[in-house]
Parts: structure tokens; C-alpha cells; sequence
């Protein structure tokens, strides 16, 4: 069990301890999509939602939940983040919004969780704004784009 660094040697599951770790400049960026329909995504647009700006909330609920990260996955660390931001791209030909985040810190861990929970935030509050006209919204292909920093180095999704 000893090759699973959240395990103990019984078993049991641990926080890694990162303590002893390089500081290194970590980076992450995540994406996810939002399909809505062509009615939900032209009211979007016009800002016409009953809700209110659908992006600029989600964008704040994006980076509160990267900030938050630690508290809600039971094993990852608590962070001083440097930098949370949340991007948008309105597809119009597939009615749907592709949510990014990227996520920046100097510290001893990665921050991929921090990337994708914001991006799932986002588009969770994406749908939360936009249920009132569309309860049939898709929420697709959340992924770790980019990372870099620590030992394992660079990742960049094919």
C-alpha cells in the first residue's frame, strides 16, 4: 500500500505531508463546456436572464471556489493562492460557453484541483442562473489542461 502516497502502510488513508518540498512556481489551467439551448444562449447574450449577469457571477463563484478548494477535497492542502482568473468563450454555432480557469501560486503543492473545481463552480453557476428558463442544461468535458511547476514538471492535454 506504501506505493499510494494518500495511504498508510495499513491502509489508511493521509494527507501528503508537503512540508519538506521545493517551493516552486505552480500554474494550472482546467476547462469545462456549458450546452444550453438556442433560446438560453441568445437570452444569455442579451443579458436577459431573469437571474441577472450570468458570466460575472459565475466568474466571482469560480474564484471563491478555487480559494475554497482545501476545504471541500478532503485531502488536498490549503492554499495562498497568487492568482485565480475565469474565462469565457461564447461558441454561438454550438450554443454553449467554454469556461477556463488558471490558477497560480508559489508553494510546495500543485494547484490542478484549484483549477478544476473553479471551472466546475463556474458552470455550476452557470446552470444555477439559467435554470429558470432551461432545466436540461449539459455540463461536459471538464479537464486538466496545463500545469507546471513541482517534480512531475509540465503537463499539456493532447
Amino acid at each position: 500500500m506504501s506505493n499510494f502516497s494518500h495511504l498508510t502502510d495499513d491502509g489508511q488513508i493521509k494527507m501528503v505531508n508537503v512540508g519538506e518540498k521545493q517551493s516552486s512556481k505552480r500554474v494550472a489551467r482546467a476547462e469545462g463546456y456549458v450546452k444550453l439551448s438556442a433560446k438560453t444562449f441568445a437570452l444569455l447574450k442579451e443579458q436577459a436572464l431573469p437571474k441577472g449577469d450570468v458570466l460575472t457571477t459565475a466568474k466571482v463563484a469560480g474564484i471563491l471556489a478555487a480559494k475554497k478548494t482545501g476545504d471541500l477535497i478532503p485531502l488536498c492542502h490549503p492554499l495562498n493562492l497568487s492568482f485565480v482568473d475565469i474565462k469565457f468563450e461564447l461558441q454561438e454555432k454550438e450554443n454553449a460557453i467554454r469556461v477556463e480557469s488558471i490558477v497560480e501560486t508559489v508553494g510546495t503543492t500543485g494547484v490542478e484541483m484549484e483549477a478544476i473545481i473553479a471551472v466546475q463552480i463556474a458552470m455550476s453557476t452557470i446552470y444555477d442562473m439559467c435554470k429558470a428558463v432551461q432545466k436540461d442544461i449539459l455540463l461536459k468535458d471538464v479537464r486538466l489542461l496545463f500545469k507546471t511547476g513541482g517534480k512531475s514538471g509540465t503537463f499539456r492535454a493532447p
